[in-house]
């Protein structure tokens, strides 16, 4: 039996993620994370929290997601110290690894609430991947300890992103009727991706001309669609640049922030 990729990717996060917060020490643990209101400490509470609220649903069981769950966990180890917090934390990432191992594919394919509205159980698990790995990113970032920017989790965070690329160019970006923008993603991952507007905004297949070709690294595309990091820094350093109208180019690499 072949094991999903949302198994396989949440697994990469958990084991990932652990062994980059199992090397800080406090005075990392309490540094500022790319979340303005969350230190390092706050990241490693929030992932934690919710995975001990997916603890125990059944895939097809969760017609509404508990999200008091979060509070009371968060407020039971709140002021632990930080090693009793990673005891904690594994306890609950133990737990949710065998449960989650455990997956078929039928299972994903279950009906179950999500936090974009009622989906599947794989789609709730393909969130959690991005969720994981764009928040491993915001503790790796400022502390300077760039990994995990590559391999199947990372390319499934960028999936989730390229599914909101009708929202981002259309109503963020805003690109006229009858414009379309290439997107090339050089690496880590690698992708290219096409939007057309043709009275909405829809990712298609290819565009023959389009108005403007955006370049950036996949990782400095992700901050910014997760509304990370400033613009203005990866721009004035080419880590993001534009082809084609000059005009448009300099508002899409402003404006792909979709989330937070």
């Amino acid at each position: 039996m072949s094991i999903p990729p949302a198994v396989t990717a949440l697994d990469m996060c958990w084991s990932s993620f652990d062994s980059l917060i199992s090397a800080l020490d406090a005075d990392q643990m309490r540094r500022q994370s790319l979340c303005p209101a969350w230190k390092v400490r706050d990241v490693v509470v929030h992932i934690g929290a919710i995975e001990h609220m997916l603890s125990g649903s059944a895939p097809g069981s969760m017609t509404a997601i508990p999200f008091e769950k979060v509070g009371a966990w968060m407020s039971e180890v709140g002021s632990l110290d930080d090693a009793d917090l990673l005891t904690r934390y594994r306890e609950v990432i133990a737990a949710r690894r065998a449960e989650v191992g455990s997956l078929t594919s039928s299972d994903l394919e279950l009906a179950s609430a999500t936090p974009v509205g009622p989906g599947t159980y794989g789609k709730f698990m393909g969130i959690r991947v991005f969720d994981c790995w764009a928040h491993e990113q915001d503790v790796r970032v400022p502390l300077g300890l760039p990994g995990h920017q590559d391999g199947l989790a990372a390319e499934m965070a960028i999936d989730e992103i390229v599914r909101s690329l009708p929202y981002i160019v259309g109503k963020k970006v805003g690109l006229p009727d009858g414009m379309g923008i290439t997107i090339e993603l050089a690496g880590p991952v690698q992708r290219t991706m096409h939007v057309a507007v043709t009275g909405r905004a829809a990712v298609v297949d290819a565009l023959e001309s389009p108005d403007v070709v955006l370049t950036a690294d996949s990782t400095t595309f992700a901050l910014l669609a997760c509304g990370r990091i400033d613009p203005q820094g990866p721009i004035d350093d080419g880590r993001i640049a534009w082809t084609g109208d000059a005009t448009w180019g300099d508002k899409a690499a402003r404006s792909l922030a979709f989330t937070m």
